[in-house]
């Protein structure tokens, strides 16, 4: 039985219905199974529960309304499946930290993450490789030694990680063992906030050591602080990485709990991780309190 195909179908029929209340029963009659087993199925596969993901979504999709000034926020809010205005802010307010109309205000889209909408490929992703819960473990302070670029992320326009990434990486793995007092063992792309642009971030590809003397031409230290992270498996080609780390931000991050601390996000590479490989294993890991 294809259980993928059924979860797509019901979030095809979840996608076209975002402007109208949306009956749980209606997307498992969409998908052509009971509405007990969809939602089981639905929770196993994706580790959140339907409700949960069709609130996300048609938040989301008030959002991309609301940077739209001709949009009344109260049109908004009933077309999110709030009875009124005022409930629709309440609940943006929980959830954002602000109301609706400061949002706009804000008139960058792209300031608060969005909740993606799901796909067969990020479901079979979600099926096959990846850890749906991480361990949190607390990883100590630590000095790195690398090579550092700038790049757009995923979420950008100038999305530029397959230019930028890549090259680094094969200027900086031969270049390991003129490292002075490199740590052996895992080697770490470290990805940290710019304050230039908000879509801009840091990437050094580096190895930890126990101590700085004189840096090899070419590379940079950096320092990440102490701090408690939630770690997650990420199996299979390590080009569908960006799969991984979507699911961490709009789905586990944003009903564990949690708060990510703004430090910075890790790669971790070891003795499993295969370039090029469809066997390969990195450890994804944000920091949390």
């Amino acid at each position: 039985m294809d259980y993928l195909a059924f979860i797509q179908r019901g979030v095809d029929f979840i996608e076209a219905h975002l402007d109208e209340h949306i009956d749980p029963k209606a997307v498992a009659q969409a998908a052509c199974i009971s509405p007990w087993h969809f939602q089981r199925i639905f929770k196993a596969i994706t580790g959140e529960t339907l409700k949960g993901y069709i609130r996300a979504r048609r938040m989301a999709y008030a959002l991309e309304k609301l940077v739209d000034p001709n949009n009344k926020i109260l049109d908004i809010a009933l077309g999110a499946g709030y009875e009124s205005q005022e409930s629709f802010t309440r609940a943006f307010k929980a959830r954002f930290d602000m109301t609706p109309n400061a949002y706009r205000q804000l008139g960058d889209p792209r300031l608060f993450l969005h909740k993606v909408e799901i796909s067969k490929a990020y479901l079979e992703h979600l099926h096959d490789q990846v850890t749906l819960e991480p361990v949190i473990t607390h990883r100590p302070a630590a000095t790195l030694v690398g090579m550092r670029t700038q790049f757009y992320s995923v979420d950008s326009e100038k999305n530029n990680i397959g230019e930028q990434l890549p090259p680094l990486w094969a200027a900086f793995l031969p270049k390991l063992d003129a490292i002075p007092h490199r740590s052996q063992g895992e080697v770490l792309g470290v990805i940290t906030q710019t304050s230039e642009e908000i879509d801009l971030l840091t990437y050094h590809a580096a190895a930890p050591v126990t101590k700085v003397s004189k840096l090899p031409e070419g590379m940079t230290s950096c320092r990440i602080p102490a701090s408690s992270y939630a770690i997650f498996a990420h199996k299979g080609h390590p080009g569908s990485i960006d799969n991984t780390v979507n699911y961490i931000y709009s789905s586990w991050l944003t009903q564990s709990g949690l708060q990510h601390t703004f430090g910075p996000d890790l790669e971790i590479y070891g003795a499993d991780y295969e370039q090029n490989s469809n066997d390969s294993v990195i450890y994804y890991g944000i920091p949390v309190h």
